[in-house]
């Protein structure tokens, strides 16, 4: 395994150095002394097994197709924002807007996620093996979140399509929510994902998905509108 240590090097020197090693054929990365710096593993377009040995800051390996990236500690902001395919996984926490945007590939959050996770998602799946702050799923498009723990308010508020499932309690729906039980071909589905993770699962998930009310504007709905912006 070929290592690249943080100490003493700005955030470009790490990620030059790691695009080297890339570049020179090397399949497995290990950066060490990571030191929550930001923009770690950024737009790494290669199929590469890269460990960041320790929390990071924002935005860790943002805008990346094909990467398989393990975070071993917490991560901030917008992790893994963008994610065309490949997989991301956080083996402590995350900040505000965890896999927001992704179009593929699949994100785990072993912990909690703060505000916003999934945001603007327009495919791929994001796990988070603990509970999420306010706004998570927020607009969006396709894709599928799944919450183990408890979801917190607005969830999936304004979602277009997509699925959340979540396994504790949600303590507000979002706008043009619906929520049902899921199916037991859904939960088999969950719970292979989140073995093959080993993340734990709770007994039972529910379902949200949107209720199309606000794919078309009616005038009757103004309040609704109002409401959403």
């Amino acid at each position: 395994m070929a290592t690249v240590d943080c100490a003493g090097r700005t955030v470009r020197q790490v990620n030059e150095a790691i695009r080297r090693l890339v570049e020179a054929g090397k399949r497995e990365i290990l950066v060490r002394n990571p030191g929550a710096r930001h923009n770690l593993a950024v737009a790494i377009l290669t199929d590469v097994a890269i460990t960041l040995d320790g929390p990071v800051g924002y935005y860790a390996g943002g805008m990346s197709d094909g990467v398989r990236l393990r975070i071993r500690g917490s991560a901030g902001w917008g992790v893994a924002e963008g994610l065309l395919s490949g997989e991301v996984v956080v083996d402590g926490n995350a900040g505000n807007g965890a896999a927001a945007s992704i179009r593929g590939g699949t994100v785990v959050i072993r912990g909690d996620a703060a505000a916003r996770a999934g945001v603007a998602m327009k495919g791929g799946l994001l796990v988070i093996g603990g509970g999420c702050g306010y706004m998570t799923g927020f607009m969006m498009q396709r894709g599928t979140i799944v919450v183990c723990g408890n979801a917190g308010e607005a969830l999936a508020d304004s979602m277009y399509e997509g699925v959340v499932f979540v396994g504790g309690e949600i303590a507000e729906l979002g706008n043009d929510t619906v929520v049902s039980d899921a199916s037991p071909a859904e939960v088999a589905e969950i719970r292979a994902t989140l073995t093959r993770y080993r993340v734990p699962g709770p007994p039972r998930f529910r379902k949200v998905v949107s209720g199309r009310k606000l794919w078309n504007y009616d005038k009757k709905e103004l309040d609704v509108w109002k409401a959403v912006f």
